[in-house]
């Protein structure tokens, strides 16, 4: 943060005014990159050009898995009653499997973090191990119910299924339906493996629950990080959904290419998604899901490759050498 500083105050070409901003300024080129904690005055204008309803304030994730980590055997799609287009992943458990995964849940270490709030609790935002503090069967009666989802094979009803819900346009990651927590991330790595079918999962995203305030982003902004109300608005940073130092100062980057472009009224930039910055920027403009939550840089949300590579060290090198032709390519084309 110091080096950032310091490099900011040293360039002649920027100015720096530390105070509050309460109002925006629609009718000029700006970038809103106001971070998670977002002051309350701000907070009141930014819902008052974007919609009340498409401003969060607190992170309720749950974990977050790729689809091909999935073992195929052991989960079903479907939805609930035969509703909608098979559009989630049941992990079905015996009572044995429920049980041992219960016990595990509600004795697992929490991690409180210093901007949990108590208002965080109410009924839809509940961690799953404060549910299940509750009694014995206030998950299989609550997240977890079986009901409406018969195991295909024998037409029989399983004692508790966890679902998985499509997170992204493509259906690469899915998301652990209910199973928002504060377990650390090592508790939650070994907790939910214990789920079937999630033995071998790939964990792109942990769960998390904290303050945060982020924007509704696929429903405002386009995929030059522009509002889509308002071209002279760029967003950047974590209160477009990004998670992470290096995604926030990556997008700011992409924004800040992009606003000084718009001005010179040059055509503006849209990413390659194979890319990690395009695929991020692709995920919160793009994302198909209602329940829009942040995201961090994952392999989980990069395109597939032409050709299917089993060893996952190799797959993810190839992943990194398609990203960097693609940017040779693109800054060639673009005169970067």
């Amino acid at each position: 943060a110091s080096l950032v500083t310091a490099k900011l105050e040293s360039e002649p070409n920027i100015t720096l005014i530390r105070q509050e901003i309460t109002k925006l300024p629609e009718d000029e080129v700006t970038i809103i990159a106001t971070g998670p904690l977002t002051s309350e005055n701000l907070c009141c204008d930014i819902q008052r050009i974007t919609g009340e309803e498409n401003l969060y304030f607190f992170d309720a994730v749950a974990p977050t898995v790729t689809a091909e980590s999935l073992d195929k055997t052991r989960v079903f799609k479907a939805s609930r009653y035969g509703k909608g287009t098979d559009d989630y992943y049941n992990c079905p458990m015996t009572r044995e499997q429920y049980e041992v995964f219960y016990e595990n849940l509600i004795n697992a270490d929490i991690k409180e973090g210093h901007l949990i709030d108590k208002k965080l609790f109410f009924s839809g935002c509940m961690p799953v191990e404060v549910i299940a503090r509750g009694g014995k069967d206030s998950l299989r009666f609550g997240p977890m119910r079986p009901v409406g989802l018969e195991i295909p094979e024998s037409g029989q009803r399983a004692y508790a299924v966890v679902q998985l819900r499509q997170e992204d346009r493509e259906g690469r990651i899915y998301g652990l339906v209910g199973c928002q927590t504060r377990l650390t991330w090592g508790e939650q790595d070994r907790v939910f493996r214990l789920i079937p079918g999630l033995e071998n999962a790939e964990f792109v995203r942990y769960g998390v629950m904290h303050r945060n305030t982020f924007i509704n982003s696929p429903q405002l902004l386009l995929p030059t990080l522009q509002s889509k109300d308002n071209a002279k608005i760029f967003w950047a940073g974590q209160v477009t959904g990004v998670e992470g130092y290096m995604e926030s100062a990556a997008t700011g980057i992409f924004a800040a290419i992009n606003a000084a472009r718009y001005v010179q009224k040059r055509e503006l930039l849209i990413l390659n998604p194979c890319t990690m910055l395009g695929a991020l920027v692709n995920f919160i403009t793009l994302s198909a899901t209602g329940d829009f939550q942040p995201v961090n840089a994952n392999f989980g949300i990069i395109p597939p490759l032409d050709k299917e590579i089993k060893d996952k060290r190799k797959r993810y090198q190839a992943y990194v050498d398609r990203a960097t032709n693609e940017m040779t390519r693109f800054s060639i084309l673009n005169n970067l």
